[in-house]
């Protein structure tokens, strides 16, 4: 799904896409954004662990290697999305204070597609962009599901809120990051009551109509937001069975773990692209679905698409 209208800058990249492409290579400059690109992680996320293992696996590589510069963040595993989103802001402003820059391009996965929606409503002057890539901007059934599933203040809420705070603190110590968890929060603003009561707050560029686009560009800063619809995309990958059980649950077509409707933000490039919530970061490793859309073509063609509109 993308744009309408005459020659845009989503119709000149991914022209420009397929051209490159088929020559097995990119020109130097193809990435190359005015602003600096910043990757979000969402829950459960990391920026790198043990040293070798990317949340984002080869994308930060492949677009810097066109010219981009490109910061990798990384926020408590399990919080709210204010939580999440205050400790992203403080991070946008070193960046941009080391880079000198004046704005950033925000581009974040899952929960992460709704962290940088919290800094472009309070910090519109450091955004350039926003790019929610599977993100659950209405809710995601899942979350429903467990929230529904659980008494609260019960056994089952406890048991929940050790095992993901207990990963959560893995994972940020793993990854050379301390910061407090709170699962039940993450839960909380990942349900669709949640998810409703933040967008009372920050809602720029949600469609005005259920599974429609939102408005392209809000106090200056241009919104955008790509996703999935496949759910077992390559039975080499072991990470695919766990979307395939989760995405059981929605009545709608989904990623695994976001539907795709609940995905739209600004102006929505594509929403079904074979490759299941992981895949979407390239994840597990780069086994994705063959013979389709590399997850980092999309990233490339996406930071382009930032380039030409002067982003």
């Amino acid at each position: 799904m993308s744009g309408c209208g005459g020659e845009s800058p989503n119709q000149l990249a991914a022209a420009e896409e397929t051209s490159t492409s088929s020559a097995n290579g990119y020109t130097d400059t193809y990435t190359q954004t005015k602003y600096p690109i910043v990757l979000c992680h969402g829950m459960a996320g990391f920026d790198e662990l043990f040293g070798v293992v990317d949340y984002f696996h080869g994308i930060e590589s492949s677009l810097a290697s066109g010219g981009a510069r490109v910061f990798v963040t990384q926020v408590p595993a399990f919080s709210s999305t204010e939580a999440r989103g205050e400790e992203l802001l403080q991070q946008v402003e070193e960046i941009v204070a080391a880079t000198g820059a004046k704005k950033v391009n925000l581009i974040g996965h899952s929960h992460g597609g709704l962290d940088i929606r919290y800094v472009a409503t309070v910090r519109p002057d450091l955004v350039a962009s926003v790019t929610s890539v599977g993100s659950p901007h209405h809710g995601a059934d899942l979350a429903d599901f467990l929230r529904d599933n659980m008494t609260e203040g019960g056994f089952s809420e406890a048991v929940l809120s050790l095992f993901a705070n207990s990963l959560g603190t893995i994972l940020g110590l793993l990854s050379g990051q301390t910061s407090p968890q709170d699962s039940v929060a993450a839960l909380e603003s990942l349900s669709s009551d949640g998810a409703a009561t933040y967008n009372a707050t920050y809602g720029a560029g949600l469609p005005s109509a259920w599974c429609g686009e939102g408005a392209h560009e809000v106090n200056g800063i241009r919104y955008f937001s790509w996703s999935g619809t496949s759910k077992v995309t390559n039975v080499l990958d072991v990470s695919d069975y766990p979307m395939g059980l989760t995405g059981i649950i929605y009545d709608d077509a989904n990623d695994g773990l976001v539907g795709r409707c609940s995905s739209h933000l600004g102006d929505v490039i594509r929403d079904d692209y074979k490759m299941n919530h992981l895949d979407e970061v390239n994840q597990l490793f780069g086994i994705t679905a063959p013979f389709q859309t590399s997850p980092k073509s999309v990233f490339r063609t996406h930071a382009n698409r930032l380039k030409l509109l002067g982003l």
